[in-house]
């Protein structure tokens, strides 16, 4: 009997996860995205081409776990592929940021309790090895605070002159955490962070200026500042009422060029 409910509620794990990443899979698909292709368009932006690996290990992930860190990636535009459990990053000396969630990797393998052992030593017969399948929570590197150099992931400034000074200095005057890199422009309303590709990777300096004052737009909105609803779907009136917010701020006056 314990066998075969082990064997079941494994079994049942099992497809339930693989549910959960053919799932994942088909949505990228349907954006236009592929998981296991480079997604990133300009050297400006790439995330080095690399399999993921345990920052805390060196070990690279392997399997299916390839797939899941490489779209949750392309999903976030995290910047580096170096992943760490929540303790891990304890044990370096840092900690996740609040509010960041985790992405899910499988551990599988097989076992063979005692009891099986010791059957198949009075039977003469093979022991059979039960499969298992664990999950564990992990973070992107640049999802944490406080990693050792080597370990927290850095993005390059860019290169001097591409943002304009008022602009930066807006940027900073707000207290908003502001960060650049990846290949996607969004705010994250849970973490209450903004993210913005590089200005390099825009064909025109004012279109990341535009970008960032736009996203900036959407941060104001946070409870701790304006307060705003964001459970507006897309399409919706509060969606569009936002949306208007978010272009009237990008249009500041210290963004007309000459």
């Amino acid at each position: 009997m314990f066998r075969t409910d082990r064997n079941a509620r494994s079994g049942s794990d099992r497809t339930s996860l693989y549910d959960d990443i053919t799932s994942k899979i088909i949505t990228e698909l349907e954006a236009g995205r592929f998981p296991w292709v480079q997604p990133w368009g300009a050297a400006s932006t790439q995330t080095p081409l690399a399999m993921p690996r345990n920052a805390a290990t060196g070990r690279q992930y392997s399997g299916i776990n390839v797939l899941i860190l490489w779209g949750a990636v392309i999903q976030h535009g995290f910047p580096g592929q170096s992943w760490l459990t929540f303790r891990q990053a304890l044990s370096l000396g840092g900690n996740v940021r609040r509010g960041e969630r985790g992405t899910t990797v499988v551990y599988a393998d097989r076992f063979t309790p005692e009891d099986e052992k010791r059957r198949a030593r009075e039977t003469g017969e093979d022991a059979a090895a039960i499969p298992f399948l664990k999950r564990f929570t992990v973070f992107n590197a640049a999802q944490c605070d406080g990693l050792p150099e080597d370990v927290a992931v850095v993005t390059p400034p860019p290169p001097p002159g591409l943002i304009e000074p008022r602009v930066e200095a807006l940027i900073r005057a707000t207290g908003i955490d502001f960060r650049i890199g990846g290949d996607r422009a969004f705010y994250a309303p849970a973490p209450d962070y903004v993210q913005v590709p590089p200005p390099q990777a825009y064909f025109e300096p004012i279109n990341w200026h535009r970008t960032a004052l736009h996203e900036l737009g959407h941060a104001t909105g946070h409870p701790s500042r304006l307060n705003r609803d964001f459970s507006g779907a897309f399409g919706s009136k509060k969606y569009a009422f936002e949306e208007l917010i978010a272009l009237s701020g990008q249009s500041a006056p210290c963004l007309t060029h000459h």
